[in-house]
C-alpha cells in the first residue's frame, strides 16, 4: 500500500487526499516521525485540508509533543470553523480537550 500512495504522490504530488494517505499509513506502520513530517507539510500546503489536523495532533501526541499536537488542534478547529464543518470541529475540541488533561 505504501509503495502505490508514493506512486500516486510521485504523479500528483499536491494531491492532499493521496498526502493524506500516505501520512495515515505511515503512521499505521508505526513511522511516527514521517507521518508527522507529512501531517505538517500538507497543512503547511493546503491549510483547509481539515481531517489532517485531527490526525497530525494525535501522531504528534503520541510521540510526545503534546505542546505542538495542541497547537495543532487549535489551527483545526479554526479551519473546520471556516469550512462549516460542524463534526470535525466537535471532534478536534474533544481531541484539544483530552490533550489539556492532566499529563
Amino acid at each position: 500500500m505504501l509503495e502505490r500512495l508514493e506512486e500516486f504522490l510521485k504523479a500528483n504530488p499536491r494531491d492532499s487526499f493521496v498526502r493524506y494517505g500516505l501520512a495515515m499509513e505511515l503512521s499505521k506502520l508505526g513511522r511516527l516521525q514521517e507521518a508527522a513530517h507529512t501531517f505538517r507539510s500538507l497543512i503547511e500546503e493546503d491549510p483547509e485540508y481539515v481531517p489532517a489536523y485531527l490526525q497530525a495532533g494525535m501522531v504528534l501526541a503520541r510521540t510526545g509533543q503534546k505542546d505542538e499536537a495542541r497547537e495543532i488542534f487549535r489551527r483545526g478547529i479554526e479551519a473546520a470553523r471556516r469550512k462549516g464543518d460542524s463534526h470535525a470541529y466537535s471532534e478536534l475540541e474533544g481531541a484539544l480537550d483530552a490533550a489539556a488533561g492532566p499529563e
